[in-house]
């Protein structure tokens, strides 16, 4: 576009609304992906219909876990509501009327979650307690003017007449907001919406206006000056203006005291509640998505323990967690043209018999298959790499096998989880996670940790053996499948031998004769060595209890199972359609070192544009480059101040390299200008993203920030 002017200016057009990009839907970034094949949609609907089934099964625990948390939270509110309309005259209620009832909500360090739950709690409380809920954040009360402003205008927002609320914000606008105002705004609203309403029913907790309730998201955050202040007039105002606080700790109630002195936190009547632990939170959110076969997506070891130390490291934070999970399920989608195989079992093998050749070859490849393939009788082997449908058949055959094996791996997971959960030192770790770690990795029962943990179990009583039997029986009833039906069948005969006193049990009893004969031996040698034998005879032959060998019983009946179904996903055929194996691209992705992309990317700007224009030896500095990269380049070459003229010499040498001069195009003098510009441009991104700073000691220089080459 261009434009003619007398002088020299800066012309600002508006963009043409008609000429917008059009946004490219997500499935068609997917189906352009490294892996491109004819089933791409297939793979993104599956990805789709799979991730809408975890954000559900998440969004339904999360209303679960809260639950409890929030139902005592709403007695609580009702409790103190039902107080500020209680006329009693003695001393001390209104001594507490005095009082603004206060909940402290401890929801822990992960700060990430608590937005969510907070929304949660807002919608929870205007269904049950009261249409006026406030939420500020401290970041916009850094004062008592913003904290009133923003409360005002949020209780504006809750009114439900569109007329009232446009008229209270304009006379928010004229008026100064104080907490007398607030009180006649409270006093005229409940008094146009008290009188009852002909065909709506109200409970004995409606009968009264409704109270306020005023949530502060971050206490810590707040400043001491403006939540005293707030406080002190509030309580001055609570029998006008019924006042509920919600802090929202993440540490620990003791910030209330240090952010308040005495004289002000005895105003508040606190109540504490406290909510789910994060590593609870976790341990759920793992057992209802991949602990179970109801997802047919899983993780391998590396990938999870990405995902556990990223959680228990950084931010404790759910929300990141599945974050990743979503990753994981897309990445694997994405790269994998198998995934289209990762449903369920009955849609699994209908889609087998549609397998192309390309997608029969890929399965040829896969090396579980290929190991399978190996073992095979030479008749099978040839079928296998050669006829399509019998590769087809026996793939459903694989596929149905891998969901067997999913159903008693998990089964047998949780029992062995009830015997080692409860042990000293926790040899196997104290949850499940852990030991599910332990078993995707290696055979379990090779670790040390297995060993001392089965030592461990020989040494427990008989009502702690009970208790485990009972609860393993129990899991293996509630589940749907009856694959486990007869191990079921085996722990309630081990529980009845428990529970028979009569039962009877066969011990080998030493001969006596040994001893009679040890001791007719007369002189002292012989005597000594007879004692001796019947020493070491005591040691060994002991004789066991009816306890002692049903205990026995039971640590070699679960060392059992686990050597026959707790064996690590890769010994099964066909497992990398369904287990997610790239943990360094996961990696890569969510523990990213900006400051190494940055330099990669200035570097070396074919490694993300994909120019070939870009292209360039090591070392040299293609006149192309974006400005940008053109300057950092340059700027590696020089010493820790740099000179601006040579360092835009150099620039404008880099950039006219090459280039043929056109004599009718531009003059030589604007044609420097407009480099001189390029150049100042690229001197102050590079300013801006820490490479160079301006320096005092000579002022044509910079000083230069980063050394090493990032």
């Amino acid at each position: 576009m261009a434009t003619s002017s007398v002088s020299k200016g800066c012309f600002v057009f508006k963009p043409d609304f008609k000429k917008r990009k059009i946004s490219v839907p997500i499935e068609e970034y997917f189906n352009k992906g490294k892996n491109e094949s004819e089933d791409s949609k297939l793979r993104f609907e599956t990805y789709q219909l799979i991730w809408q089934q975890m954000k559900y099964e998440t969004e339904q625990l999360q209303e679960e876990l809260n639950k409890n948390l929030f139902d005592s939270l709403i007695k609580f509110l009702q409790k103190c509501h039902s107080g500020f309309q209680n006329n009693s005259r003695d001393w001390g209620y209104q001594i507490k009327l005095r009082e603004i009832p206060t909940a402290a909500l401890i929801l822990g360090v992960n700060v990430t979650d608590h937005d969510l739950t907070f929304r949660s709690l807002t919608e929870t409380l205007q269904n049950n307690v009261t249409p006026y809920i406030v939420s500020l954040q401290a970041r916009d009360c850094p004062d008592m003017k913003h904290f009133l402003q923003k409360m005002f205008s949020q209780l504006v927002d809750c009114c439900v007449d569109v007329e009232s609320k446009e008229e209270e914000k304009d006379v928010q606008k004229k008026t100064h907001c104080s907490m007398d105002s607030l009180s006649s705004w409270y006093i005229n609203v409940t008094q146009k919406t008290d009188p009852g309403k002909p065909g709506k029913k109200r409970n004995s907790s409606q009968c009264q206006p409704p109270p306020v309730v005023l949530i502060l998201k971050d206490l810590e955050s707040f400043t001491t000056k403006a939540l005293q202040d707030f406080i002190i007039i509030s309580s001055q105002h609570l029998h006008e203006f019924p006042l509920i606080l919600i802090f929202g700790i993440a540490t620990s109630p003791v910030i209330i005291h240090r952010l308040l002195p005495h004289a002000v936190s005895s105003l508040l009547c606190i109540e504490i509640f406290q909510s789910l632990s994060c590593k609870q939170h976790l341990t759920t959110v793992l057992d209802k998505l991949l602990l179970t076969t109801q997802f047919p997506f899983k993780l391998s070891e590396k990938v999870l323990q990405i995902l556990t130390n990223i959680f228990l490291c950084y931010d404790f934070s759910i929300q990141n967690f599945i974050k990743g999970l979503q990753l994981s399920l897309l990445e694997h989608f994405y790269s994998q043209p198998l995934s289209v195989l990762c449903c369920n079992l009955s849609e699994a093998k209908r889609r087998i018999t549609f397998l192309s050749d390309n997608q029969c070859e890929n399965i040829r490849r896969l090396p579980s298959f290929r190991r399978y393939v190996e073992k095979q009788a030479a008749e099978k082997q040839v079928a296998l790499l050669t006829n399509e449908k019998f590769l087809k058949e026996e793939t459903q055959s694989l596929l149905e096998n891998l969901h067997v094996y999913h159903t008693n791996y998990f089964l047998v997971l949780r029992c062995l989880h009830q015997f080692t959960s409860s042990l000293p030192k926790y040899p196997l770790g104290r949850q499940i996670r852990e030991l599910y770690c332990t078993c995707l990795e290696k055979n379990v029962w090779d670790s040390e940790e297995y060993v001392s943990a089965l030592q461990l179990l020989r040494m427990l009583a008989k009502d702690e053996l009970m208790t485990i039997l009972q609860k393993c029986f129990d899991i293996l009833k509630s589940s749907s499948e009856k694959q486990l039906g007869g191990t079921a069948k085996r722990i309630e005969e081990l529980l009845a031998q428990f529970q028979s006193p009569d039962a009877e049990v066969k011990e080998e009893e030493d001969a006596s004769g040994s001893q009679s004969k040890g001791l007719q031996k007369t002189d002292l040698y012989h005597l000594q060595k007879s004692l001796l034998e019947m020493r070491e005879l005591r040691r060994s032959g002991k004789k066991q209890t009816k306890f002692e060998i049903l205990r026995e019983k039971v640590v070699s009946f679960i060392d059992n199972l686990v050597r026959e179904y707790l064996l690590p996903p890769e010994t099964q055929p066909l497992h990398e359609v369904v287990y997610f194996t790239a943990a360094h691209t996961l990696h890569q992705h969510l523990n990213a070192a900006p400051r190494m992309a940055l330099h990669t990317a200035l570097n070396n700007p074919y490694h993300y544009l994909k120019n070939e224009a870009l292209k360039s030896e090591e070392g040299c500095i293609p006149n192309v480059a974006p400005d940008i990269c053109i300057a950092y380049k340059l700027h590696l070459e020089c010493s820790r101040l740099i000179n601006l003229v040579d360092w835009s010499e150099a620039f404008a040498t880099v950039v006219t390299a090459a280039e043929k001069m056109d004599a009718n195009s531009i003059t030589s003098e604007e044609r420097n200008e407009v480099i001189h510009a390029r150049f100042i441009r690229a001197v102050s991104e590079l300013e801006l993203l820490g490479f160079i700073k301006p320096t005092k000691r000579k002022t044509d220089h910079v000083a230069r920030l980063t050394w090493g080459g990032c």
